[in-house]
């Protein structure tokens, strides 16, 4: 009883409002099924489960259920779920009110999980093992749809993401907007979701530098359409398959793309420490920037990926090379990565740009590559980029002496590539200045200009 009282003066004292009221009280059970209204519950702050609930479903109405978010809504998420045994929520819709809530916010210090940081969520998970997300459609939130924090066996599916994330003060988009999986989650499934007009990343694994690396997940036949950042980003986790998602307009609307905080979009990127993880049989069209980015990715394969690209140099501002290796985390080294088989139809610069050791780069298609034509355009297109690399940004494949620290390639084999694009006949694979060719494998690739 002490219990009840004090979460009805709780709840009061929040401003939930009475209407939610019965509903609040049915979810301090933290069992069984509870179903929503039917209908729109206007929320003054957040839905919160049981702390340790247990074998719990919160299902929408047949009729309908709507969780909406007032204007005067103050908290971390709409649905909040703090910890917890076996979670199914299923079957409603959630409105975040991105119009009233929205307000300039960057990105949170780097010893700061974004479960702590961004506000306004849809939902937000801690600590849950076995959480099941299915049928809910999520729109107009300010933060991010999801948000999941060191969860573990977690299922995410026919979830439709619209019209979601915010942005910082000089009206980039600061990331949010779509499903974030932070801080060591583990054993999770994306799986049949959509995305569309998400300011910032579609799907996002990310943990930070000193928590526990997000493992063993599935990222699979999602679509993303008007994606300002990144539709899918793998960071800083283990064992990891990213399989066919698809995608159109990637890196849209131009003006929300994050220049100065170096968010160039990519269809597929990476980040942090990532290693024994497959990229395969994802499609894009329209990228305003890279494919696939591979910064930090090692011993790991991206196998069979499309990119089409249609229009000109001047249609992808933020265009950039088609796959992209770095080496930015210090913990790894870039080695042993399989990427073959993979089409980039169009790219503003080159085709793969290649660091590291023991590589095998084949059987990929790079047509209609360096769409900026450099260096024949000169500074139109920052084609110099490197003065002292003059082919750095019109080669099919390069070679490169390192990225964010040295790492000469060297040890690789290349073969069986076909390249055709501006100049490409000549350059169809080059090194850095100090990069042998010799030192690497190199044999039977088709070269060609149009």
């Amino acid at each position: 009883m002490r219990r009840l009282v004090l979460a009805v003066m709780a709840c009061l004292l929040a401003g939930c409002g009475s209407g939610s009221l019965p509903l609040r009280l049915r979810l301090l059970s933290g069992r069984g099924t509870v179903q929503l209204p039917a209908g729109e519950l206007v929320l003054d702050s957040p839905l919160e489960l049981s702390r340790g609930a247990r074998n719990l479903t919160i299902q929408g109405s047949p009729a309908g259920s709507v969780l909406k978010a007032s204007p005067r809504f103050r908290g971390a998420a709409l649905l909040r779920v703090r910890s917890g045994v076996n979670v199914r929520l299923e079957n409603f819709s959630i409105d975040g009110n991105r119009a009233a809530l929205a307000t300039p916010s960057g990105l949170p210090p780097s010893d700061v999980p974004f479960s702590r940081f961004t506000q306004n969520n849809g939902i937000l998970a801690e600590d849950v093992r076995g959480l099941a997300i299915s049928g809910v459609r999520i729109t107009s939130v300010a933060g991010f749809a999801v948000l999941l924090a060191r969860c573990d066996e977690v299922a995410i599916e026919k979830v439709s993401v619209e019209n979601s994330g915010s942005s910082g003060r000089k009206g980039r988009n600061n990331a949010t907007g779509g499903i974030l999986l932070e801080d060591g989650t583990t054993r999770f499934q994306v799986q049949d979701c959509t995305f569309k007009n998400v300011l910032g990343n579609g799907i996002w694994t990310h943990s930070r530098y000193h928590s526990p690396r997000n493992a063993e997940g599935r990222i699979t036949s999602n679509t993303f359409e008007n994606i300002g950042r990144d539709a899918v980003q793998i960071g800083h986790a283990t064992s990891v398959g990213v399989t066919r998602n698809s995608g159109r307009r990637i890196g849209y609307p131009f003006e929300a793309v994050d220049v100065e905080g170096g968010g160039i979009p990519v269809a597929i990127d990476t980040a942090g420490n990532v290693d024994k993880s497959v990229y395969a049989e994802n499609h894009f069209e329209e990228v305003n920037g890279k494919c696939i980015d591979l910064d930090g990715f090692h011993h790991g394969e991206v196998r069979g990926n499309t990119c089409f690209n249609q229009g000109t140099a001047d249609d992808y501002p933020h265009g950039h090379y088609g796959i992209v290796f770095n080496n930015s985390n210090p913990d790894m080294e870039s080695e042993e990565v399989v990427v073959a088989g993979n089409t980039i139809d169009g790219a503003k610069f080159g085709g793969i740009f290649v660091i590291g050791t023991r590589h095998r780069i084949s059987e990929n298609i790079l047509v209609n590559l360096n769409l900026a034509h450099c260096n024949q355009s000169g500074a139109a297109y920052g084609c110099l980029y490197y003065p002292e690399e003059p082919l750095l940004l019109r080669s099919g494949i390069y070679l490169g002496r390192g990225a964010a620290r040295p790492a000469p390639a060297r040890d690789n084999v290349v073969e069986y590539n076909r390249i055709s694009g501006y100049g490409m006949s000549g350059r169809c694979v080059a090194a850095a200045p100090g990069v042998r060719l010799s030192a690497n494998h190199l044999e039977w690739n088709e070269c060609g200009s149009p």
